[in-house]
């Protein structure tokens, strides 16, 4: 797109304005330029008029007497400069003498030039085309600078538009029921690569995941959603949900990093089994989701890589009992992957350290991630920030729902979530 009332580059002829009370000096350079083909003349006569002139005609440059009857040259200058059309304009002025004081002055004003009247006609022709080439370029990084930011506005808006349709798959906390859950999600200045949800499968069985895609920006960002769309429809072939190592196995198969760009994701999936109190996982290559109970901490880690970095590889189910009123604590690396103002890497040893006794506590994600923001001196993290809790109350009502998908905003920006800080 070309910048408003802008020519495109290859259109801009080389346009000369000379303004100057002596028709004798017109006719003298209209002559001088006439042998130039791509050479447009103008001749203002009155330099009350040049500035309307020099604004019908946009110039590429301006040449201008100092010594003119009614109009100081020198207060002319000063007028073209605080033009807006003429601003930038270069302004060669003509003068009878070669004073240096003068000279200054017209400098100082914003002359960009200064020719004692009249040169010889190749120096005219010299110096027209060298001042309007110049002109010309700046005009052309113009255009530039306006093309680069309108399409980076427009970038932005699509960005957002997308940021806000990945926000709308996020499923709505959990306050009541066998199993509550809470999580934050908190995009870094990119398009997120993290995704995460959870739905029953049946009356018996609940599916927790979260998912974190290599890099940033869109194409992690499609991948994401392309995965948990397929976990939520419940749509793999010959899968059954309620195993996570087959889960996770034809995850693999699907998502292949050379058919992805090179891209691949980590993942925690589980199933918890409301009946016996038994959450079975599988861990791809993702950090190990923490199971609190007691007071003790167990850490459900795995061995395997992350998906689509190994062809025909097979996952495995590992389970674990959920004793009553434990807790469950699923997360992106971006909750402990922070680097310091200084340039340091907090480290995973000490993010369990600090988390291991928070987690029998409420509002343990909220003081986490005010923390991390402390830690990395900011508000804008430098990576995905994305936790779930899951509690498993002592005595879990008999009714279980389903989680009901966010309806779509009808408003374009829907505001922001209480649980996107």
């Amino acid at each position: 797109m070309i910048a408003p009332n802008s020519v495109a580059p290859e259109l801009r002829p080389v346009r000369v304005l000379l303004v100057d009370d002596q028709a004798i000096v017109g006719q003298t350079v209209r002559q001088m330029l006439a042998g130039e083909p791509d050479v447009e003349f103008r001749y203002c006569q009155d330099p009350a008029a040049a500035i309307d002139a020099a604004n019908e005609f946009r110039p590429t440059v301006i040449l201008q007497d100092l010594v003119m009857p009614d109009v100081d040259g020198l207060l002319l200058v000063k007028f073209i400069r605080a033009n807006p059309a003429t601003r930038d304009t270069p302004l060669v002025v003509l003068s009878s003498k070669e004073e240096p004081v003068t000279k200054a002055r017209a400098f100082a004003l914003g002359a960009n030039d200064y020719l004692v009247k009249l040169p010889d006609k190749l120096e005219v022709v010299a110096r027209v085309r060298y001042h309007s080439r110049g002109y010309t370029n700046l005009l052309e990084r113009n255009d530039a600078y306006h093309r680069l930011a309108e399409s980076q506005r427009e970038l932005a808006a699509e960005v957002r538009q997308a940021a806000r349709y990945v926000r709308s798959l996020l499923p709505p906390p959990l306050t009541s029921g066998p199993v509550i859950i809470d999580w934050r999600f908190v995009p870094s200045t990119q398009l997120a690569g993290d995704m995460f949800g959870y739905f029953w499968l049946d009356p018996d069985h609940l599916a927790v995941y979260l998912l974190d895609v290599s890099g940033h920006g869109v194409g992690s960002s499609l991948l994401a959603v392309s995965a948990a769309n397929l976990l939520a429809s419940k749509s793999l072939p010959n899968v059954d949900p309620r195993s996570p190592g087959a889960v996770v196995t034809a995850l693999n198969d699907v998502f292949q990093m050379d058919r992805q760009d090179g891209k691949y994701f980590t993942i925690w999936y589980g199933v918890y089994r409301a009946s016996d109190r038994q959450l079975a996982y599988c861990n791809a290559g993702h950090p190990p989701a923490l199971l609190w109970a007691a007071g003790a901490v167990n850490q459900l880690d795995a061995d395997g890589p992350g998906v689509g970095m190994m062809p025909g590889l097979p996952f495995d189910t590992r389970t674990v009992d959920v004793t009553p009123d434990a807790r469950l604590l699923v997360y992106s690396d971006g909750a402990f992957e922070i680097e310091k103002p200084d340039g340091q890497m907090w480290q995973y040893h000490e993010f369990i350290d600090r988390i291991s006794p928070e987690l029998g506590r409420d509002g343990l994600i909220d003081r986490h991630l005010g923390f991390a923001r402390g830690l990395r001196g900011g508000d804008v993290l430098g990576d995905d920030f994305s936790i779930l809790e899951v509690r498993f109350p002592v005595a879990p009502p008999a009714e279980r729902t389903e989680p009901r998908r966010k309806p779509k905003p009808s408003h374009p920006d829907p505001g922001p979530d209480p649980h996107e800080a």
